[in-house]
This record gives structure tokens, C-alpha cells and sequence, in this order.
């Protein structure tokens, strides 16, 4: 009954190996040489990557200032305003991007409240490299928030009320013993907002648009590539997840050796 047991568990998760490898099996196969090369040297693919790779720094950089705290707070929080913040951290996980692309613009565009605000003191933030960092601020910020959250859960808090009776205090605390112990977690959350940065699109289409050289980030290009050649928008498929592998590869190559 066990062999049984194992025998389907072991190919039901190779059939969703399988589902998951295929399509990037079937991405390289499909490229060429010669592709690749054109696919590089064409002159939308160094803008949209630069840009990017800028916007996710950023974004990425924000929720870890921001989102550390709160992850901390939410982790050591039992009230119900704990609860209901923590639901409405995780919402825009549920909430289909094109959504959350649409209520921005609702939010920040000229009409809305807060743009009209800022329209008084002449900032516009729709159709700019600010409502990039903004679409995937949003979009990628709960992923690290819920990992570092569990992270932090993990702290025993005696060993911080040890530490802060022998003289700490507690930001000193916090930093070198909770930052330590939940290390792992906060990498893996960061891992996933970043790649949740970097492979955002609806958000960012509805709010910033798809301007080359000023809000075309990757996954916009590669919309873009597909209207009009559709082996161009498989090479930069292609490039864009071997950009991907290779930072993540070198996250989890840091983390290790950390």
C-alpha cells in the first residue's frame, strides 16, 4: 500500500515537473543562434532591460525599508488591527493586476485624489518611470511582507527580553539578533518580490503605459515584440529568463555563502 502511496505521489509531482519544465524546454529549442544575436542588438531590448532592472532595484529597496518594520509589527501583533492589516497587505496578491493598474490610475491620475493633490504642485505620476516603481512596489511588496512576517514569528521573544535585560536595546536587538535568526525567510521574501517586480505587466501597462525608452520595461517589450514578430518576442522570452535564472542564482549563491 505504501509503494502505491509513493508510486502516485512520485508521478503526480513528476507530471507537474513536467508541466512546469516543458515550456522553457520548448523556448530554448525555439531559438536560434542567430536570433538570440538579432534579439540582442535590437533596439528596444537594452532600454526595456535597463529599465527594468532599475525600476525593480528600487521598488525592491522600498519594500525592504518599509516592509521590514511592518513584517516585524504584523509578526509580533495578536489584535484584530493586526489581523485586518495583515488582510489588506495581502490583498493585492488576490487582486488581478489589471486591477490594481486601474485603481491606481483611479488614485493617482489627475482626477483622483491624490493626484489631484499633486497636480497642484505640478508632479504627474501616470505614464512615468514612477508609476513603474509604483505598480511593482505594490504588486511584489506583500510577497516579502508575508515571508518576512513568518520569519519573524520564528524569534522566541524571551531570547529578545534576554538580550534587552543585559543592556540592549531594542533596536539593537532587533537588528543583530531577530535580523540573524529570521535571515533565510527575509531572503526568500525578497527573492520573490523581485521576481514578483520583475515580471510585472498589467499594473504596469494600465498605469505607465508602454513608452519605449521611458516606461517599456522586459515584459512590455516582449508584448510589444509579439504583435509584430513573434520569434523576436520568443528571444527575448528567452533572454529575459536567463536574465532571471542568473540573478537568482547569484541571490541564493550570496545567501549561502552568507
Amino acid at each position: 500500500m505504501r509503494r502505491l502511496q509513493r508510486g502516485v505521489t512520485a508521478s503526480l509531482g513528476g507530471v507537474l515537473v513536467l508541466l512546469l519544465a516543458l515550456p522553457i524546454v520548448a523556448l530554448v529549442f525555439s531559438a536560434t543562434a542567430e536570433g538570440l544575436q538579432r534579439g540582442a542588438s535590437h533596439p528596444m531590448f537594452v532600454p526595456a532591460l535597463a529599465l527594468s532592472l532599475r525600476t525593480t532595484v528600487v521598488s525592491l529597496a522600498l519594500t525592504l525599508v518599509m516592509g521590514t518594520p511592518l513584517a516585524w509589527w504584523l509578526s509580533r501583533g495578536e489584535t484584530r488591527t493586526a489581523r485586518v492589516v495583515e488582510w489588506v497587505v495581502n490583498l493585492p496578491i488576490l487582486i488581478p493586476p489589471a486591477v490594481i493598474g486601474v485603481a491606481l490610475l483611479v488614485t493617482f491620475g489627475r482626477s483622483g485624489a491624490v493626484g489631484e493633490l499633486l497636480a497642484r504642485l505640478d508632479i504627474t505620476v501616470p505614464f512615468s518611470a514612477a508609476a513603474v516603481v509604483l505598480a511593482q512596489l505594490i504588486v511584489s511588496a506583500p510577497f516579502y511582507v508575508q515571508a518576512a512576517a513568518n520569519a519573524f514569528r520564528s524569534v522566541d521573544r524571551d531570547t529578545l527580553i534576554v538580550a534587552e535585560s543585559l543592556g540592549a536595546s531594542p533596536w539593537s536587538a532587533f537588528a543583530r539578533i531577530a535580523i540573524p535568526i529570521a535571515r533565510p525567510g527575509l531572503v526568500v521574501g525578497a527573492t520573490l518580490a523581485w521576481a514578483r517586480a520583475l515580471g510585472e505587466f498589467g499594473a504596469t501597462l494600465l498605469f505607465a503605459g508602454n513608452m519605449t525608452e521611458r516606461t517599456q520595461t522586459m515584459p512590455l517589450a516582449i508584448f510589444s515584440a509579439l504583435e509584430s514578430d513573434v520569434q523576436l518576442s520568443v528571444v527575448f522570452s528567452l533572454i529575459f529568463v536567463a536574465i532571471g535564472a542568473a540573478l537568482f542564482g547569484a541571490l541564493r549563491l550570496l545567501w549561502g555563502r552568507s
